[in-house]
């Protein structure tokens, strides 16, 4: 693919941004490279390591033992 590009003035007074999916990119003017990246913004305590709990059909399996 072959594209032509000619970069004219350009300005900005505002922006306003309702919201950020999870593929998200605001680019305004040029780029030589657009680098990814990936972040988590989960708070720590809504976190949950451990034993995962038992799946349904399991917990009934026990009952009946």
């Amino acid at each position: 693919m072959n594209m032509t590009v000619v970069n004219h003035h350009l300005s900005v007074g505002h922006i306003a941004i309702g919201g950020v999916a999870s593929a998200s990119l605001v680019l305004i003017g040029d780029s030589e490279a657009i680098q990814l990246a990936s972040a988590f913004d989960t708070p720590p305590e809504s976190l949950i390591i451990g034993p995962f709990p038992q799946k349904q059909n399991d917990k009934k399996n026990e009952e009946k033992r």
